[in-house]
């Protein structure tokens, strides 16, 4: 038993020279998303009166941000928006070099937090709705009878029952090849579900960094340390 263990911590160990290939995957998946999002919330995104306003919140964000019949009611709509667009658009690029990792994604937590709470949770989980409760998650959270599991299923079935609708009419009208060509019909539920991943990919970040040998933060740190 010693010596499979012995073996096992060689091959680890051999292994641990790769260990910032995880941290580089995660920036690659979250720095477009960021940057993209931060991006279609300033006024870089479209025309402005001058050039200082390039530098502010799109109006239409702003107007999402604070009215309370149909956007998020928040207050300082303003700032809160310039603030997340920057944060996302230069985080978003931080994270892509791996420059100042921990720290950039601090704001980007915040911002993944504020979205789930103010734009998502009342959708529930998914980002998009199951149409099957056999392969849908909250199959195995039903066997362990966490609350909400057994709706999220019946939610499914209607799900499925409003996508088979949709495609009888498709198939009924034709053009099925060519509007099935990039995909099949589905339901958006704009759940948390995105938003809670790009959180635990953020918190990742934060505690181990940019990664080894992937990011300008470990070059960084090796100069001053050589310093």
């Amino acid at each position: 038993m010693s010596k499979l263990f012995r073996l096992y911590n060689k091959i680890m160990g051999n292994l641990s020279y790769a260990d910032g290939l995880p941290a580089l995957l995660f920036r690659l998946i979250l720095a477009p998303v960021m940057i993209i999002a931060g991006f279609n919330k300033l006024a870089l995104s479209g025309e402005t009166d001058g050039f200082f306003s390039y530098f502010l919140a799109d109006a239409s964000v702003v107007q999402w941000f604070g009215n309370s019949e149909w956007g998020l009611g928040l207050p300082f709509p303003d700032l809160l928006a310039f603030l997340a667009g920057w944060s996302e658009f230069l985080g978003g690029w931080f994270l892509l070099f791996g420059l100042f990792t921990r720290l950039v994604s601090i704001p980007l937590m915040f911002t993944m937090v504020v979205a789930a709470t103010t734009v998502h949770w009342h959708n529930g989980w998914f980002a998009i709705a199951p149409s099957n409760p056999t392969t849908s998650s909250a199959q195995v959270l039903d066997w362990l009878s966490i609350p909400g599991a057994k709706e999220s299923l019946e939610n499914s079935l209607e799900v499925q029952e409003r996508i088979g609708k949709i495609r009888g009419i498709v198939e009924e009208h034709g053009f099925t090849d060519y509007l099935y060509e990039k995909g099949k019909p589905s339901i958006i539920s704009n759940g948390i579900e995105f938003s809670a991943i790009y959180f635990a990919m953020l918190l990742s970040l934060f505690f181990v960094g940019g990664g080894r040998f992937v990011s300008v933060d470990y070059w960084l740190r090796r100069a001053v340390v050589k310093e």
